[in-house]
Formats: structure tokens, C-alpha cells, sequence
């Protein structure tokens, strides 16, 4: 074993300007260790019992997340590692690997307290130095949080984006090809001479339907189409079954047909007919299209409600309705996943609250979150809201198996979570809570077996 001088030491910021006793003992009680690179220095299980100084090289750290080893940071000469003193640490959860040929200096931890007794001031030291890493660890597993339910979110947000825009790519295909065909249709019509009447008669018909938006359901077509089909062909229609579906979705039936063919030229029926259906059917693209496009709207809103983008972040009066539904609607991809039943039961005329819209978004998302994870397929949500005591309740209630009373009681402690490996940080719940009362608020649950329930109250402006 290589031994240690007082200059090896000298690397190590922390140990600087000690007395020289200090370093004696340090040297006496510690030792030196030596890794080749990609020497795996501890893994998950070991148990944690060193106080690590690097000298020499470097070390990088991973966390084991869903089997995968995750790189989470990495340091070099001069910083200390391991346990430090009045550290509960007592098992490596991760992976620490040599990335270089690297020299430690390790320290037991069972010397602790003769250290204290020598040297209060390094163990000043190196306590700061352990609440400002638990500092950087929160602050990064609170962003890690924030991005795994950004994450979530966008993923939604994409499945939601993306049926209205295939909707709208779909009609627009198929009214480009109806638009094609109407200039051959016109032509087909006019060649029979229908008289003005007659042609007065169909574009009214065209005009009168759509104006009502007479539909039928797909079991009222069902019913009726083989009967149009045959009548259209009776009419010189070759095409009459795919017409009869097109006419019969807008609510054309044979006896609604039959008046305005009596007067055009059985020649012309076809063409008459095929231009019918085609501007109906154009009529109820259109309609897709606007539905679709205001979808997309839709989202676009909550969106930027959600984020409460372009707004200052100064907190002002706000409605807490419009938080939970711009929430409710970023989150509504993972409530039709699991065939959820969704019940709003807001008050009306609910005061408003003083707050931070992104803020408390993020507490709305994390209740909401948990609950749709507690819920079965085919689970129930309630979100309530309801004034009393001069507070705006908000109660996220879910019907799934319940919080066991051990769990219950660590449910809002920093980094506690009952998810797996890489599933949740364990923040969320605790996230929530900060956020609440930097509000003036509180957060409550209560949970049995089929009944859990989370209430956050908030300050109600008068």
C-alpha cells in the first residue's frame, strides 16, 4: 500500500488551511486507493461505508432507471464523494465507475465521531458540503420531474394534435377530388337541357339540407340504403349504391329525391344525382374541417392557459376552473386510455383566488397524474370545487385501491414514492404541497380502499 503525504491532501479544497494535526489524523485514519479506468468503484447493494476524496482522475455516477444505468453526474480532483458525516445513507442505490486511472482518499465512516472530537471545523465543512449536494439533488430531481410530466404531456398533446390534423388532411383529399369531378358533372347535366325549374329545384334541395344538417345514423343508412340504392338504379343510376351512402348521411332520402326527379330528364339523372351527393358531401368536409380546426384551436387555448404563456409571472385574481380544464384537457389523452369516467362537479359562481396560473397547473397535473395511475381500466374521477370556511376547495377524488395508513404517512415526504425505478422521483406530492402554501393554502388527502381523496384550499378573494 502506497502511503499519503500531507500533499496529497493538499488537492482536496475542502481540507485546506487545516491545522496539521487535522491532517496527521486524516492521514493516520484514512486511506489511499487506486482504480484503473472503467473499474467499477460500487454498485448498487453495496453497502455505503466510505467517505470518498478524489486525488487523481475522475468518477462518473449512474442511477439504475427502469434496468438502464443513467448517467447522473461526475467528478474529479479535489471533490469528495460517499458518505459524509450524519449522512442516513446506508446502501449504494447506483453505479460509481473509474472513467480514467483514478486515486481516492476513503475514510470509514465509523470514524465520524473521533473527527468531530478532532476537528469540528472539517466537519463543519464537509456537512455544508452534504446539504448543498441533497440542495443540487433535489433541484435536479425536481427538474427531472417537471420534464418526465412535460414529457408526458407532450406525448398526449401530440395524440391529441394529431387526429384533428389527419382529419383535415383526409378532407382535404377528398374535396380536392369532389372539386375535380364537378366541372365534368356540370357538363354531364347541362348536354340533357334541364329546364331552370328543374335545376332551381336541386340546388335547392342542396341548399335546404344543408341549412337544416339532416342526418341519420349509421343504423338509420343502414336501413334505408339498400332501398335507395335499388330506386336510384331504377332511375338510370349506375353508381347508385355509392351515392345512396353519400345522399343518406345527409338525410336524403327516395322520397325527398323523388319530387325533384320528376322534373329533370331521366337522361340527367345521373349527373343530377352525382352532383347532389358531391356538394353535400363537400358541405359535411367543411364541417370536419371547422370541427377539426377548432380543435386544434381548442388546444392551442389551453395550451397557453396551461403554460400561461405570454403572462407575467406575478400572481393575479385567477378562476381555478380554467386551470383544472386546460389541465384536464392536456391530460384527456391518458383519461381515454384508460376508459375513465370524468365527473365535473364545479361550483357555479366560485370566487377567485390569488395565484400563479403555471404553478398551481403543476399541482392540478401531479393530483390528476396520480389519480388516473391509481384508477383501474374503466375507473372513476371526480374533481370537485366548492367554496367554505372562506377557501376555494379542490378535491381530486379517485376510486382505486387506496393509500395503505404506512404509506399515508410519508405521502408528502421529499423523494417517498411507491412507483418503480425510474416511474416517479418521489417529488410530485411534495411539489404540490410547497407550491400550495407558498399560496396561503393547505393539502389534505384522505384515502380508503375505493375512495382517495386529495383537497387543496385556497385563499378565496372576497
Amino acid at each position: 500500500m502506497v502511503s499519503l503525504a500531507p500533499t496529497d491532501l493538499a488537492v482536496i479544497p475542502a481540507f485546506a488551511d487545516l491545522p496539521p494535526e487535522t491532517i496527521d489524523w486524516l492521514l493516520a485514519h484514512g486511506e489511499r486507493r487506486e482504480y484503473a479506468a472503467e473499474e467499477i468503484i460500487f454498485k448498487p447493494g453495496d453497502p455505503a461505508e466510505y467517505m470518498m476524496a478524489l486525488l487523481q482522475g475522475e468518477l462518473q455516477f449512474f442511477a439504475v432507471r427502469n434496468g438502464n444505468r443513467e448517467p447522473i453526474f461526475r467528478i474529479s480532483a479535489g471533490q469528495v464523494s460517499g458518505v459524509l458525516p450524519y449522512s442516513r445513507l446506508r446502501v449504494v442505490n447506483g453505479y460509481s465507475i473509474a472513467t480514467m486511472p483514478t486515486v481516492t482518499f476513503v475514510l470509514h465512516r465509523d470514524l465520524f465521531p473521533e473527527l468531530e472530537r478532532t476537528s469540528p471545523e472539517l466537519t463543519q465543512r464537509l456537512v455544508a458540503l452534504m446539504s448543498d449536494r441533497a440542495r443540487d439533488e433535489a433541484r435536479g430531481q425536481e427538474r427531472d420531474d417537471k420534464l418526465r410530466a412535460l414529457g408526458k404531456l407532450s406525448a398526449g398533446l401530440a395524440h391529441e394534435l394529431n387526429n384533428p390534423a389527419a382529419a383535415i388532411a383526409r378532407a382535404s383529399q377528398a374535396l380536392q377530388e369532389l372539386n375535380l369531378a364537378k366541372p365534368s358533372q356540370l357538363l354531364d347535366l347541362l348536354q340533357h337541357c334541364p329546364t331552370p325549374e328543374a335545376l332551381k329545384a336541386l340546388t335547392l334541395l342542396a341548399t335546404e339540407i344543408t341549412a337544416n344538417e339532416k342526418s341519420m345514423s349509421a343504423l338509420e343508412c343502414a336501413d334505408y340504403e339498400d332501398d335507395l340504392a335499388d330506386w336510384l338504379e331504377d332511375q338510370g343510376v349506375a353508381d347508385g349504391y355509392r351515392l345512396a351512402a353519400g345522399l343518406l348521411e345527409a338525410g336524403v332520402t327516395k322520397d325527398i329525391l323523388a319530387p325533384v326527379a320528376a322534373n329533370l330528364p331521366k337522361p340527367a339523372l345521373p349527373a343530377a344525382f352525382a352532383w347532389l351527393e358531391g356538394q353535400l358531401t363537400t358541405q359535411r368536409l367543411i364541417r370536419d374541417v371547422q370541427e377539426a380546426g377548432g380543435r386544434i384551436s381548442t388546444l392551442v387555448a389551453s395550451v397557453k392557459t396551461y403554460s400561461h404563456m405570454d403572462r407575467a409571472t406575478d400572481r393575479a385574481p385567477l378562476d381555478i376552473h380554467s386551470g383544472l380544464e386546460s389541465t384536464l384537457t392536456m391530460l384527456g389523452h391518458q383519461l381515454r386510455d384508460k376508459k375513465i369516467q370524468l365527473t365535473r362537479d364545479f361550483a357555479p359562481q366560485l370566487p377567485l383566488v390569488r395565484g400563479q396560473v403555471s404553478s398551481l397547473n403543476q399541482v392540478w397535473t401531479n393530483l390528476l397524474d396520480n389519480a388516473i395511475d391509481a384508477v383501474a381500466v374503466g375507473g372513476e374521477i371526480t374533481v370537485r370545487t366548492h367554496l367554505q370556511s372562506g377557501f376555494v376547495r379542490v378535491a381530486i377524488i379517485d376510486n382505486g385501491t387506496g393509500i395503505a395508513p404506512d404509506v399515508l404517512n410519508h405521502i408528502f415526504e421529499p423523494f417517498f414514492t411507491t412507483k418503480e425505478a425510474g416511474a416517479g422521483s418521489g417529488l410530485g406530492l411534495d411539489i404540490a404541497q410547497r407550491i400550495v402554501r407558498s399560496h396561503n393554502g393547505r393539502l389534505e388527502v384522505n384515502s380508503v380502499p375505493g375512495h382517495t381523496e386529495f383537497s387543496v384550499w385556497l385563499p378565496a378573494l372576497t
